[in-house]
This record gives structure tokens, sequence and C-alpha cells, in this order.
């Protein structure tokens, strides 16, 4: 065999150091790509692998009214996290955790032996759920630290406040609008583990501290909202009517002291499960939702003409019962018996048509229009919510003179009930229009203030002398007028009554269906709160605003005026209001004692033997004989599967006393009939049904019998 020459060993050789050099340097470069380039992106992934990051939530702020009491705040609770790799027995975790969080079987066991670190399990447990784990004491299931968000009062402020989601996300009202400022910043824990997400015995633990989310101080009085809440409820019941919305506002800032929508719901229990019902309960209609208002419209065409000098307080109108604008044939109210000659005042006091009518034509479409706008009509306020609506104002180049007669008294025109009760406002405060709030400042954690919204003031509608007239008329329209049933012993009353028509979905009047509404305010002289209730399909034998709508508002604003301090005429106040006592932390029955001794009657709301919360709250000066609603703690010791209650028997009752007696019991009710007394029950008196079941019950009138 011949061996290679020397010139082939040789080449072979530079070929062998060529290749070698090549590798060595392809090695070394990429050894430095990863070393030099790659290293950030490296010791990441060292990182993810060694450590495992636990997110600490921040705390939510808190939602208080304007004197500082808790409206909604969050509270810790337990959630169950399953570590999969460290499960030992996944049947048992499944079988056991199932029935405790009353879990689907299948879907623990999924999770527990998923192939993730971590997995989630159920949040927000009850305090008994954490109990009964902990005394299991499984491998692998561990109970961390949740929030939870609660809503003290219950269904109270509801469409304002809002709810969260879950995870603590607003979803509605102020929740949401403000969730930026409210949730804060979360913050988080790095422990380092083993490959499989173990902790390690002497890892090191970094930690970043959370920022707490801001409380949102708002301009809402719990006391006069607990007031307005109080009789919207009774009239939404007495009245039978679809919905009552009540706003009462201060005003000469255009704070809002008190917003309620009923029908309502518990905000810590929203109705998440009917798509469809949660949408109508939780749409804030005092804000969103247009409708033609009537005769309390007529505040702001008085104001107009005023101010416009289309009349004075010695000008003079004719009702026959109708006018004719343009060929169109237009009835006053009161058409069969025409008001015949009238004064201003007098027009007003009768809530003439025919009169509005001819000051609005008496100012012209453009100037009427100016007043419109210059009011607000017609564009959103800026209030802090989501959903405000601009009501529906004709274009001008549209307005004919008919349409101008009509919006004269409160037809072809639809308004917010905010945007009506900033109306009154501007007419009675002195003609400044002001800017409405709901929300009075936003503080951080440590109190220190972030953002304040001070009273605005967008310019001056009506002159003050104007303004003082304004507040004159409509003093004597509740005490000569429509307005007789807002007048309270002691103090003088302003406002006007108002009955409007409603349309189908085609656009056509709805014949016996009506809107009846009253705005009032009160003292006369220097209103300190303008109340507007608004009553949507009244079920009533008569259902005009001076009758299903005045009433409820003398009441708040009689019970509002007398926890402002305002004194009565004649000093008859000392003897007919109370301190209302602190009854916070007393047994149920201890605090109805307590009470009763202070001169006041006890609404109980809740469950649970002692009293978490009252309203009014302690201190304020309530009238004699009031009620104070007091809170117990949230949770029914009973679940409903299994408590029962008896049906009582109704019979001969009347509306308001059956409702009385199965809210009692803890029962609800469902009336059918046209009215009367009960006649017939289901479930019928003495039967055993779960607590919060419905009662139907018919109201009708006994047959009588000769004896």
């Amino acid at each position: 065999m011949s061996r290679p020459s020397v010139n082939n060993r040789k080449r072979l050789l530079i070929q062998l150091a060529v290749f070698s050099g090549g590798l060595l340097g392809l090695i070394v470069f990429r050894l430095g790509y990863w070393q030099l380039v790659r290293s950030e992106w490296l010791q990441m992934k060292a990182a993810d692998q060694w450590t495992r990051e636990v997110t600490v939530e921040a705390e939510r702020g808190d939602i208080l009214d304007r004197n500082g009491n808790l409206l909604a705040s969050s509270a810790s609770c337990d959630a169950v996290v399953l570590r999969p790799s460290q499960i030992t027995d996944a049947n048992r975790v499944a079988d056991t955790l199932s029935e405790i969080l009353e879990m689907e079987r299948a879907v623990v066991y999924e999770r527990a032996v998923s192939k993730y670190s971590e997995r989630w399990l159920k949040r927000q447990i009850t305090a008994e759920q954490a109990d009964r784990i902990l005394e299991l004491d499984l491998d692998g299931v561990v109970l961390v630290e949740d929030k939870k968000r609660y809503y003290p009062l219950g269904n109270f402020l509801t469409q304002v406040l809002g709810f969260t989601s879950v995870d603590g996300k607003g979803l509605e009202g102020i929740e949401s609008r403000f969730d930026k400022y409210l949730s804060g910043t979360p913050g988080l824990i790095a422990i380092e583990s083993d490959v499989v997400g173990r902790e390690l015995p002497f890892g090191a633990d970094e930690y970043v501290a959370p920022v707490d989310g801001n409380d949102l101080i708002l301009t809402i009085d719990m006391t006069i909202q607990s007031f307005t809440e109080k009789y919207a409820e009774q009239c939404l019941l007495e009245q039978n009517a679809k919905r009552v919305i009540a706003i009462a506002m201060d005003p000469d800032t255009a704070d809002v002291l008190a917003m309620t929508v009923k029908p309502d719901y518990d905000n810590n229990n929203p109705p998440r499960s009917d798509i469809a019902i949660l949408q109508e309960l939780t749409r804030n209609a005092a804000i969103s939702d247009a409708y033609e208002p009537g005769s309390t419209f007529k505040i702001a065409t008085l104001a107009a003409a005023l101010d416009s000098g289309a009349v004075t307080m010695d000008s003079s109108f004719t009702c026959v019962g109708y006018r004719l604008v343009d060929g169109d044939k237009i009835k006053c109210w009161r058409f069969d018996r025409p008001h015949g000659t009238q004064t201003l005042t007098q027009a007003a006091q009768n809530s003439c048509n025919p009169a509005f009518m001819d000051m609005a034509l008496g100012m012209g479409v453009q100037t009427f229009y100016d007043y419109l706008y210059q009011f607000g009509f017609g564009s959103q306020s800026g209030i802090e919510l989501y959903g405000e609506g601009t009501g529906i104002v004709t274009p001008i180049k549209y307005v004919r003179n008919v349409d101008l007669a009509r919006i004269g008294f409160g037809q072809a025109i639809a308004l917010t009930p905010l945007q009506l009760v900033s109306a009154a406002c501007t007419a009675v405060n002195g003609g400044m229009r002001m800017q409405p709030h709901i929300v009075k400042e936003i503080r951080d954690s440590e109190g220190n203030t972030v953002v304040r919204y001070e009273p605005e003031a967008l310019g001056q509608v009506v002159s003050p002398e104007t303004s003082a007239l304004m507040r004159q008329i409509l003093k004597d329209v509740v005490e000569n007028g429509s307005g007789r049933n807002a007048m309270i012993e002691g103090y003088t009353v302003g406002g006007k009554t108002g009955t409007a028509q409603k349309y189908d979905e085609n656009g056509k009047i709805m014949h016996d269906v009506h809107i009846s509404s009253f705005v009032g305010f009160a003292p006369a002289e220097d209103p300190r709160v303008v109340v507007l209730l608004v009553v949507d399909e009244p079920n009533a034998a008569v259902d005009y605003g001076s009758i299903v709508a005045a009433p409820y508002v003398k009441s708040i604003l009689e019970e509002t005026l007398l926890y402002l301090n305002v004194p009565r005429q004649g000093g008859s106040d000392e003897t007919e209001t109370r301190e209302v006592p602190d009854v916070r932390t007393m047994e149920v029955e201890q605090a109805e004692a307590a009470l009763s001794v202070a001169g006041f009657e006890t609404l109980v709301e809740g469950y649970g033997g002692k009293v978490v919360e009252q309203m009014p709250p302690p201190g304020v000066l309530a009238p004699k004989d009031s009620v104070v609603m007091v809170c117990l703690e949230d949770e029914d010791p009973q679940s409903s599967e299994d408590y029962f209650v008896t049906v009582p028997d109704l019979a001969g009752l009347t509306a308001i006393e059956a409702n009385e007696k199965l809210e009692t019991e803890g029962l609800l009710a469902e009336f059918s009939g046209p009215g009367g007394v009960v006649t017939g029950q289901t479930p019928a008196a003495g039967e055993s049904v779960p607590e919060g079941s419905v009662v139907v019950v018919e109201i009708g009138y006994p047959e009588q019998t000769d004896e």
C-alpha cells in the first residue's frame, strides 16, 4: 500500500485546520451572541423557571356620601387555588371540594390534574366553606386572600353606585365611570420555586407593594337619600306604578343630594342570570330616559316669558277651553270647563294650557328656543355618570307655530328628569344655571385630594328679579292651585304638577296611561332643596300629578327640611323632632326598644341578630314617629330552600295592608284585579312555603248579599 505524499498530508492538515477554526469561530460567535446579545432574554427565561409570581390585589377605594358615610367598600374573603404538582390524591380533592363549594366534580378533577402550576378553583367563598377546607388539610389545596365588593345598605342608590365584576372591575354606575380611580394598581410577590412550581425552602422572595385605589366622595346625602328612597318605594307600591324616579338637588350648587329609580335591586346580588332584566334595572332612567314632561315644563315657559318681557305680572289670559293655532284646535286640559279670564298667577295656578300657548307664541320661535338651550334642554348636562341622554328638542328650522304652542305647555318636547330638575333649580335660585354634580371629591388612600368638583356657574338664564317672581308664583300654585297636596305645616313650598301623555311604539297616544309628576322646593323664599318625583304609568283611579306625586314630594321635603334644621314658622319644630339614637351593634330587640323610647318606629331589613347599619344615621334630627330602618347581618342563617313560613290570611285587607303583612313574613306579593280589598290568594292562608315565595293576591269588591 502506498503512503500519502507529503503534499497531500499538508493539504489535509490545512483543510482540518480551516474546518476546526471555522467550527471554533462558530461556537465562539454563538456563545457570544447568547451571552452578550440575548443575555437579558436568557435571564428572563431562567427567572420564569426559578420563580413564581403571585399578584397582590390593590384595595379598591371606598365610595362615601358627602358626610363620610360608607356606601360601597371592599372586604377580605378567601379564594381556593389548586397546585396540581402538590396534589397527592386528585379523587379525594374532587370529591370533597365539589361538595363544599357546590361545583361539578368533573370541573374540580380536571383542574386538580392539569399541567399548570396553579389553577384558580373558586373565588369569594364563604367563611364557613373556608373553615371546612382548612380542616381537611388537603395537599395542593391553598386558600389565598381575595376581595369582595359589598354595599352595606343593599338596594340603596342602586343605579348610581352600580356594581363590579368578581374580579373587582367596575361594570355599572359610579363603579364603572370612576373605575380607573377606584381600582388602584396591583402589586406582586416573586417566589423562588423548583421546576414543578414548588416553593424552595430557603428561596428569596421579592415583594412589590400594591397602590390602593382612591376614595370617591359623592354629593349624595345618605339621610336625604333614605327619605327619597322610602317615599319613592311607597309611591311605587301605593300607586301600583310601572316605575318611579326621584331626584333631590341643592338649587344653589346643582349638587345631587338624592337620586333613585324604583324598582331596583340589591347591588350585592345583581340579577346577572337574566341579561334583559339586568339591563332594565341597571339603566339609570333619571339621567338617560327622555319623556314628555307635561305641565312641570311650564316652569321654564313662564320663566322665559317673564324674563323676555313677553308677559308681565299684569298680563291676563282668556281660556275658552281650547286655542286655534294655524287651524289646529289644541285643547286645554279642562276643555269642558274653561278657565275664563285669568291673571298670570291664576293661569299658573290653574295650569291653563291656552295661557302657556300664548306665552310661547308671544316670545316667538327664536327667543323661546334661545331660553330652551340656555336652560340646558337638548344637550347632556355633563354629570359624572355614563349613559346620560340629551332629550328631544325639534330643530328650530322645523318648528311651526302649532309645535311652538304645544312646547309651551310641555308637549312636543322630551326631557330627562335630570334636565327638568336642573331647569327648576335655575328658575328659583336667582336665575343662574349651575353644572350638575354627583361627585364631590376624589381622595387618595392618605386622604389627600386628587380631584375636586367645585360648583360651576354656566350662565345667567333669567334675571334675579324674574327668579324672585317665579318663587312667588310657584308658591301660590301650591297654596292656591293644583299643588295643594304638597303644603307643609310651618313651611312655605313652591312647585308645579304635571300629568303627561305617553306614546306607544307606533307613536300613537296611549289612552288612560300617563306619566304623573311634581317638582317642589322649600322654603319658597330661599329654597334649600328642589325635589322632582316622576310616576310612570300609575294604576290609580285618579292619576293627576297633584294626587299621585305631590304628597310624596311633600314628605321628602318635610323630612329633609327638618334634617337640615330649617325651623318651622311659629317655632313648633322643637317639639316635633327627635335625635336618632345610635343602635348599631345592638341586638335587634334592644334596638327596637331604644328607638321606641326615643319616639321612632322601626323597619327591619336583613337577617341576623345584631344591627350593622341604620338610616337615618345616629345624631340627626328626624320627625317624631318617623321610621328608622335598621339593617341586620347580611347572611341568612338558613337557606331559603329549607326555611319555610306560613302564609298569612289576607282576606279583607287593602293592597297596602296585604303587602305589609306579607313583607313581615318574608313573602312577596303579586296583585291582580281592579282594586278594593283582598278577595282571594294563592297559596291559601295557612300553607307552608319557602321564604321569599310569591303570593298572588286578588283585589276586588266583595259581592253584596241581601239579608
